[in-house]
């Protein structure tokens, strides 16, 4: 643990979820994957279609309504929706289908296990604090068990504008009646996690993954989660 600033007291905490409590990277491939083979069991005719043309669907989207990228749920469904329109499929069709392969999507995307030391760590912090998930992503933290130790689970889209703008921060301190710098915010990402928590008044702890370099300075940094047990 690094100390770059002095702790302000502070009465709860805030959590990013992906890559901070748990590794995301081979979830979401599992979720593509299941995504892909929905869709070529509906649509044979098409075989396999390569992930990239999916991207480039949602890129062209988010150029044309750049508030989608705010809800990552919406964006990949629309942008599923808009893939199999440019595909030949009436737009009926195409949003029935992309529905079903978004469902696919969405189920495996939170079909794993959260580490052991995750649960204990926010076990133990629930019972002196008030905890709040916030989140750019779409997990679902009641599949993954975890939804009982936060008092708000705040997600980009349904409850603001995405990290780093300061609305689900914002919501966070509303939500708990506290003024922003009586929140601490924990997360991995230098410009989602910390540059959002401080532009909104907050205090953060920066999970520090190997190669990662930020010029923002948190409060604190820290390499792994138990670190944090310190702050018990």
């Amino acid at each position: 643990m690094h100390c770059y600033k002095a702790l302000q007291p502070f009465t709860s905490l805030s959590f990013d979820l992906d890559d901070t409590l748990y590794h995301n990277d081979v979830v979401i491939e599992q979720a593509e994957l299941a995504m892909q083979q929905r869709l070529l069991q509906l649509l044979p005719q098409f075989g396999a279609i390569e992930p990239g043309f999916w991207w480039q669907q949602r890129k062209a989207l988010a150029a044309e309504q750049p508030e989608v990228r705010h809800d990552v749920s919406r964006w990949r469904l629309l942008g599923l929706e808009r893939g199999l329109h440019q595909l030949g499929l009436p737009q009926c069709e195409a949003g029935e289908i992309a529905e079903l392969a978004f469902h696919a999507f969405y189920q495996q995307r939170s079909n794993f296990e959260v580490p052991q030391s995750s649960h204990q760590l926010l076990a133990a912090f629930a019972e002196k604090y008030p905890l709040v998930s916030i989140t750019n992503g779409n997990a679902d933290l009641h599949r993954l068990g975890i939804a009982r130790y936060f008092q708000h689970n705040l997600r980009a889209g349904p409850d603001g504008r995405m990290k780093p703008f300061p609305d689900l921060f914002r919501k966070a301190c509303q939500l708990l009646t506290i003024r922003p710098s009586q929140l601490l915010h924990i997360g991995d990402n230098a410009k989602a996690d910390v540059s959002g928590a401080l532009n909104a008044g907050c205090q953060a702890v920066w999970l520090q993954h190997p190669g990662q370099q930020t010029g923002i300075l948190p409060q604190i940094r820290i390499s792994t989660l138990d670190q944090l047990q310190l702050l018990l």
